[in-house]
This record gives C-alpha cells, structure tokens and sequence, in this order.
C-alpha cells in the first residue's frame, strides 16, 4: 500500500510500505482506510521539514479524514462502517493505517461529506471555545482568516458575539470572510507597525478595543505581540495557531500592564467536541460550505500541498480524494 514520505523540504512523494495488521482480538483499535481528507495548516509544521521539533515520519502529515473501518478488534464500530478518524501524531496520509476506535467518530449522512469532514477542525474550534467566558456581546478580532480563522468567525457569530473583524493580509480571504460570519473585515500590509493595525481595529470598533483577540496565523508568521497590543485592558487573547518550538520573545509587559488573560487549547474531546461539530454542520447551524475551495486526487498530493501551503488560486480546505473513494 501507499504512504507518504516527505524527503526534503516541500517535498513529498508516495512509497510502497507493508500493509498494518491487528495483533490480538481485544484491544480496542481499528484498520481505518481514508477515503476523503483534507490538509490544515499544522501539516505545513511538517511539509516544510524546517523544524526540529516537527521531523516527518512515514504518513506525515494529514489528520483531517473520513472513511471506513476495514478491521476491528474493539466494539465500538463494525468492519464497513463509515467514521472520522484522527490519527495517532497526524500520520494519516497512508491507505490504511491502525488507530484507536477511541479518535473516531460516526459520520452524519445528512450533510455533503466534505462538509462533514469539516466538523474535525470545526471541533477544534468549539473545544477552544470551552474554555473562554461567556461570549455573548463581545467584541472580537480573528487575526488570520485561513480556513480556522473562518471556523472562529462562525463558531462566534453562533455563539453571539456583538462584532467579529476579520483580520488578514489576503484580500482574497477577506471576501469569504463576511459569508462565514464575520461582521466587519480589515486588510492589513505586512510594513505597517502593531500600533497602526490596533488603531484601524479601534476605528472598525467604534473606537473601542476588542474584548477578546484570536490568534490564527499559527507557525507561518509571529503575531502574538500584535494581538497584545490589539486588546482592551482586562480582555483576553487566544493562542490558537499551532506554534513553532520557540517563539519571538512575547512581550509580558504588555499582559502584565493591561491584565490580560492569555489562552490556549489543543486536543478535544471526541465525547463532546467532534460530535457537537457534527451535529452543527448536518442541522445547518453553521454553513461551511465556502471554505471548501479545492478537490484534488491522492495522486497529486505534491501539487495539493504547494496549492495549500503557497495560498494559490484562493486556496482555503484542499480535499483529496483516496483511491478508495474511486
């Protein structure tokens, strides 16, 4: 079967590897084969091979998937069923893989199954959102209006936030923004300092400060200090986006000063998040529809990733489809 290698730099191929097989008869675990999946951002942590912290291992990097269990030694799904999977340290760009029956849910049929994948990253989102205060009526701005940045934007506007601006460089980005919650949109240039884009937000915001900050650009450009600077006294910053092992040096003055509190959130929970994300998308509570932007075959995984990663013709989900799928 086929698994993916990433032998240098952005750059990626498929290899021959052996087929998994279960060992035991009651241990809990699957043989999941992907059938539709889709790239996000902390793939790129691997895909561009610079870190150290991030060194790709065979099946690097894809964790966004839905497709079906081929084998079984627990007794939670049976042999056919169809499920979304999280692999085991995002090794699930492979044809078959084994994971625990415990990172995988049912998938909603109601739903078109791109969209229904989507409650993956939606789920990430909505376990974020777990550990802030009561939303209703603040004022937000959602720094990074990537495919996650969007996912903010709606998870915001269902939850009832007053304002969500949508922050980004990409003015091709922005026009999505507004069809997936966002109320107001700023564009902002790379030369221009923190205190300048704070005092466009403030402008956008009736002259008031954000309550709350999110921070969705992740590992491709630092921007935790602009957020800082961006956010009322006494309000809050989420640090959302998948960091580098070392970041710039984080301006504490300033969090200490305006007593802010600082957020973070990784893995959620498969009980609540992923299934409340699901029940969302298939009850049209949310509309993620104009976030998929690309469908692409497994054969093209090397394009697929450099269409993702270098944002090219308005790029925002790349799905791809596994031979599985047909």
């Amino acid at each position: 079967m086929l698994a993916a290698e990433i032998y240098g730099e952005k750059q990626i191929r498929m290899i021959d590897v052996e087929e998994p097989t279960l060992q035991g008869s009651d241990g809990g675990d699957i043989i999941f084969q992907p059938e539709l999946a889709c790239l996000c951002g902390s793939d790129l942590l691997y895909f561009e091979a610079d870190n150290p912290a991030y060194k790709p291992e065979i099946g690097h990097s894809l964790h966004e998937m839905i497709g079906t269990v081929v084998d079984t030694n627990g007794s939670r799904f049976q042999i056919g069923e169809q499920v979304l999977c999280v692999p085991y340290k995002q090794m699930g760009l492979q044809e078959r893989f084994i994971c625990t029956e415990k990172q995988a849910i049912s998938v909603d049929t109601r739903p078109d199954l791109r969209e229904a994948l989507l409650a993956q990253p939606l789920g990430t989102v909505l376990f974020a959102t777990r550990r802030l205060p009561n939303l209703l009526g603040l004022n937000v701005a959602v720094i990074g209006q990537g495919p996650m940045g969007q996912l903010w934007n709606c998870t915001l506007k269902q939850l009832g936030a007053r304002q969500i601006v949508g922050v980004d460089l990409n003015a091709e980005r922005l026009k999505v923004s507004p069809q997936m919650g966002a109320t107001d949109t700023l564009q902002v240039s790379a030369d221009q300092t923190d205190e300048d884009i704070s005092a466009e937000i403030q402008k956008v915001l009736g002259g008031q400060r954000p309550d709350l900050v999110i921070e969705c650009v992740g590992h491709r450009e630092q921007v935790v200090n602009l957020c800082l600077e961006i956010c009322k006294e006494h309000g809050s910053v989420f640090f959302f986006g998948v960091p580098t092992q070392a970041l710039q040096q984080i301006s504490l003055f300033k969090l200490f000063w305006k007593n802010i509190t600082l957020y973070a959130s990784v893995v959620p929970d498969f009980e609540i998040d992923f299934p409340l994300a699901m029940r969302w998308i298939a009850e049209g509570r949310v509309d993620v529809a104009p976030i998929i932007t690309h469908h692409m075959k497994l054969a093209d995984i090397q394009e697929a990733f450099d269409v993702f990663s270098q944002r090219q013709d308005g790029a925002l989900k790349v799905f791809l489809d596994f031979p599985a799928r047909g």
